[in-house]
């Protein structure tokens, strides 16, 4: 229905045909939309787009597409009038008073988005990386608009502009294309809105991958026919299949289709293979009337092709958390391979629509306060690389779901491989901070148990629960990942806070006049105490706290000896007393480059990691400390994806720019050739450059990047 929509809106030229398109999707319009239609035609009269065009055609169109997806003519209304206000010199309050609030809502709305998206996304203009910014613009968006209306308006939006894109400067194109697949198509996908999802995929990959697409597009015209003829094939087979197992005609519908073009790219990369390599390049879908009808054709399929069991996934005893219904099931017999999705026709309505459904099929008045977006909000955003993000080696937008439960038989949606914590941090980040232990199908099991589908997990909680650090890189889920990054850093500050006074408190050891309390009450005082407590780690600040800190004291008649700096071993340490020894304590190992401190026993340094539980007590304990780093330069390990293209000499360029970069390589492994001849390189990399961000920006201006993991301690933070 989408394709041909569009087909019919790349031949529009003139406001006349916009508006006849408009009609055949929206034939019984009320006054109201008329009212909107001409306000809309009046306010945008003296403007073009880039094309050259009216600009109205653009709102109209809008309008169509929104009419395809939704009935609920608020909505269409809306879709009408997105620009008005952001563009025109209507304001928000004369479209309340002329359409009722409702309408006015959903158009402040989508003239919010546009304010959120000016702040939060880098221009076109900019050299700057999109990724951080986009996402940013995703995470903001998502909470600030609560009408999940409003998302599915704006994603019709985004899609006309993405089939006139080609009026735009290159540079422009691929910007706005990015910006598609990083913020518009993850939204689509999660809202379950697979017809707009596909397109706006499949449109953005041609902007940003014009290389890889025209690949595909290539190799499927070239085997269109054969194509065809398989997918022909196995509609007759499967139709001659249904009405021998009782289902009459229009009890049953079968139908096929070529997979889209991004799908495509999506399991070349994943799986490092050609698109010649692709077993399922197409589909059937196969539309019943009832539930157990679906159950009945699966094992009519199953008895009658080879299916392949580790691709079978069942998500109507599982649905997915957007509503998502069907099964799949990938089969094989001597016309090749196609994957079959089983579903009944109101599931289809769903599955094409998402949460659109709610107003396409039913009174939208009705239904459009009914429709949560609680799920869509806690999503997890941590890609760091949009490079990473278009080829899915990681990242939960896409990754097949698993469905658990609590044990009271609520569904919970989590990304494959989570782990029983993901689950605690997903009910509420208070069970995941408590959360000591848990109950998986009745089993004892501990927080890092990965979960399966179907699984029932009780969580066992203590107040006094302790969050572990080393637990970042096991979750999958950004509350997760969130939760435990804030109890870390909330403990690193703690100890902070603790560890700098009872190193203060230790320089005037020798005056009996000053104690932890006295050298508390003199932070309190300080403005900038939050930092001023990082004289724990870092030399430049140490030395400014500590010269105040004497100049303080001897301004009130009390004489402390300078503090100096000495190196022993692998030690930097500044103190005014006489150090003999360094030592580890037992209980912890802390790795070259790890946040440490150091306790005075004696005239011996006992060096623990910061976070460590034993050297927690004993800052509590008010023992004395003192100012400790490692005296080498920090370096820090990365593993680093990079795509190469395969031609002679590529791997001599690389070493020698990671070279120029000041990387040490520790490792290096080449990947599987692609038919385009890409190839991806694992490398194992040293370097002492401490700013991530600033790191990946410079592979980036070097390299391909398609992923940069962090292989520091598990203590440390990326």
């Amino acid at each position: 229905m989408l394709e041909a929509l569009l087909d019919k809106a790349l031949n529009v030229s003139t406001i006349e045909e916009a508006e006849e398109l408009l009609r055949e999707y929206h034939p019984n319009p009320t006054a109201l939309f008329h009212t909107a239609l001409n306000l809309a035609k009046v306010a945008h009269a003296p403007q073009k787009r880039k094309s050259g065009e009216p600009y109205i055609i653009h709102p109209i169109l809008v309008a169509t597409i929104t009419a395809l997806v939704s009935n609920d003519e608020s909505m269409v209304i809306a879709a009408l009038l997105h620009d008005v206000v952001e563009d025109t010199e209507y304001v928000i309050e004369e479209i309340e008073e002329i359409f009722g609030e409702d309408v006015a809502h959903m158009v402040e709305g989508l003239t919010k988005i546009e304010d959120i998206r000016e702040v939060e996304l880098v221009p076109s203009s900019s050299e700057q990386k999109l990724i951080s910014s986009a996402m940013t613009f995703r995470k903001m968006l998502l909470s600030s608009i609560k009408d999940v209306r409003v998302l599915v308006v704006k994603l019709c939006d985004r899609l006309h502009n993405m089939t006139t894109l080609d009026a735009l400067a290159p540079e422009k194109q691929l910007r706005i294309a990015e910006e598609t697949m990083v913020v518009y198509a993850p939204i689509a996908h999660r809202l379950g809105i697979s017809q707009l999802k596909n397109r706006l995929e499949d449109l953005s990959f041609s902007y940003i991958y014009p290389e890889a697409y025209q690949h595909i597009e290539e190799y499927i015209e070239k085997n269109s026919q054969n194509l065809h003829l398989k997918l022909n094939t196995f509609v007759r087979e499967i139709q001659k299949l249904a009405k021998e197992n009782g289902f009459a005609e229009g009890e049953i519908e079968v139908f096929g289709r070529v997979k889209h073009y991004y799908s495509m790219y999506q399991k070349m990369q994943r799986k490092g293979i050609g698109i010649d390599e692709i077993l399922d390049l197409i589909a059937i879908r196969i539309l019943v009337k009832q539930d157990i009808d679906c159950y009945k054709i699966l094992g009519a399929l199953h008895l009658n092709y080879k299916p392949i069991i580790s691709r079978f996934k069942d998500y109507i005893t599982l649905p997915k958390e957007n509503g998502y219904s069907t099964i799949h099931t990938t089969l094989f017999n001597d016309s090749g391979i196609v994957e079959a999705q089983i579903r009944t026709f109101e599931m289809h309505k769903t599955a094409e629509f998402g949460v659109a459904a709610h107003w396409r099929y039913k009174d939208g008045r009705q239904q459009k306060q009914k429709v949560n977006l609680q799920w869509l909000e806690s999503l997890q955003y941590q890609n760091d690389s949009v490079e990473e993000f278009y080829s899915l080696a990681k990242g939960d937008l896409f990754v097949d779901d698993i469905s658990v439960f609590s044990p009271d038989g609520d569904n919970y949606t989590l990304p494959r491989e989570s782990v029983v914590l993901d689950f605690a941090y997903t009910i509420h980040s208070d069970i995941g901070d408590k959360a000591i232990s848990a109950l998986v199908n009745k089993r004892k099991k501990s927080l890092l148990t990965t979960l399966k589908n179907g699984d029932i997990i009780r969580i066992n909680t203590d107040e006094n629960a302790k969050v572990h650090c080393s637990w970042y890189d096991t979750v999958k889920t950004s509350k997760a990942k969130e939760g435990i990054r804030s109890a870390c850093n909330h403990k690193l500050k703690a100890c902070d806070k603790l560890a700098a006074i009872n190193i203060l408190t230790e320089l005037a050891y020798e005056c009996k006049e000053i104690n932890t309390e006295k050298v508390e009450s003199m932070f309190e005082l300080c403005k900038l105490k939050e930092n001023a407590y990082k004289m724990t780690s870092n030399k430049d600040i140490y030395e400014e706290v500590s010269a105040k800190f004497l100049e303080k004291l001897a301004s009130s008649d009390i004489s402390c000896n300078k503090p100096e700096e000495l190196i022993k071993e692998h030690f930097r340490i500044i103190t005014n007393k006489e150090i003999v020894k360094i030592e580890f304590d037992y209980c912890c190992h802390p790795k070259m480059g790890d946040e440490i401190v150091g306790f005075v026993e004696d005239n011996e340094v006992v060096i623990h990691h910061k976070l460590c539980q034993q050297a927690y007590r004993k800052m509590k304990a008010k023992d004395a400390m003192v100012f400790v780093t490692w005296a080498d330069e920090k370096s820090s390990r990365y593993q680093l994806i990079i795509s190469l293209q395969n031609r002679q000499g590529i791997l001599a360029d690389l070493l020698a720019k990671l070279a120029k970069l000041d990387l040490n390589v520790l490792n290096i492994e080449l990947g599987i050739k692609s038919s385009d001849s890409a190839e991806f390189c694992k490398l194992e990399v040293e370097t002492k450059e401490q700013n991530v961000k600033k790191l990946e920006e410079k592979l980036n201006q070097k390299f391909k990047l398609i992923e940069m993991i962090s292989l520091n301690d598990a203590y440390s933070k990326k």
